[in-house]
């Protein structure tokens, strides 16, 4: 149902620009915009770039600086995996250089978008397209595999790469400026999975209980394993007996924390740990932060810190 929504609106945005050449509409958020020099003359245009959900948005940004118009489609605060775009989201994209996103069935919307699109110019970088997925280990629903990539850092550094490369594609007069960025971000990566593998080392436990299933590319990169409550739909609740197996496992494992996320309801962790005399803690899976967080200076190295000493106080 949802993807017939998304094409009706695809195929209503595509009519509607067609009928009024003369018109077109306005992006939601113009970021730094040509400036008219007293001849009329504008400034040297930016590549408008649209990214499909926060993480994609931090890494464009990371890459990208002060040399492009980024936008995030998905708002702040708001959970990506049933997220659909409005016709304005459409229109826009008709008029965008690049779009940036995850792939692995993250954006559920996404290739029914790209078919209904005239925008032959746009460079769509898929991001985790070198990256080797994770199935999905419950099989539920309709997502083969593990989209949450990024949580690997080594990942991160794959995808960050793609990101500059499309940059330069479409801004090859700022080449270097990509370059080095990457290159600094890189060396961040680098450093950031160390720590994670220097802590792993000392870890004396190695099963983490989650609210959902979106961790198996960082328990898989440092030697852990996740017990999901929940299947790779967040939004899914689990069955009683499903329930009873996690409270069980809880219990034979003397598990002292149940982590859960920011933007799902926490009701059911907190009803299991309540259960075993566990402590609730956030385990971030990075998918979208609040308004508050980001203005706050949060992003992607700062909460993947934050995670990684969640992790310490589970483990060791």
């Amino acid at each position: 149902m949802k993807k017939t929504i998304v094409k009706i609106l695809c195929l209503v945005t595509a009519l509607s620009l067609l009928i009024l050449p003369g018109c077109s509409a306005k992006p939601s958020a113009e970021k730094n915009p040509a400036d008219s020099s007293g001849t009329g003359t504008a400034s040297a245009k930016k590549p408008s770039v649209y990214t499909s959900f926060y993480v994609m948005y931090d890494f464009t940004k990371k890459i990208g600086g002060d040399k492009i118009d980024v936008t995030n489609l998905v708002p702040a605060g708001t959970e990506p995996h049933d997220w659909e775009p409005t016709p304005n989201d459409i229109a826009n994209l008709e008029k965008a250089d690049v779009l940036v996103y995850n792939g692995a069935g993250m954006e559920g919307w996404l290739d029914k978008v790209l078919e209904t699109l005239k925008n032959k110019k746009l460079i769509a970088v898929e991001t985790s397209k070198e990256i080797k997925l994770l199935e999905n280990a419950d099989k539920g629903g309709d997502l083969k595999y593990d989209s949450h990539v990024w949580l690997n850092p080594m990942n991160a550094k794959k995808q960050m790469e793609a990101i500059k490369n499309a940059l330069v594609t479409a801004d090859p007069s700022n080449k270097d400026y990509y370059e080095k960025n990457y290159a600094d971000n890189a060396k961040k990566l680098d450093d950031l999975d160390k720590e994670y593998r220097d802590a792993a080392a000392k870890f004396t436990k190695k099963d983490i209980i989650v609210a959902h299933q979106a961790f198996g590319y960082i328990c898989n990169a440092y030697g852990l394993r996740q017990v999901a409550i929940e299947g790779l739909n967040a939004e899914s609740e689990p069955s009683p007996a499903k329930m009873a197996e996690i409270t069980k496992f809880a219990k034979e494992n003397n598990v002292k924390y149940i982590f859960f996320e920011e933007l799902i309801s926490p009701k059911v962790a907190e009803a299991i740990a309540k259960e075993v005399g566990a402590k609730t803690e956030v385990l971030n899976p990075l998918e979208g932060l609040e308004e508050g967080q980001v203005q706050a200076g949060k992003e992607y190295f700062s909460v993947m810190r934050e995670n990684l000493e969640a992790l310490k106080r589970a483990l060791q």
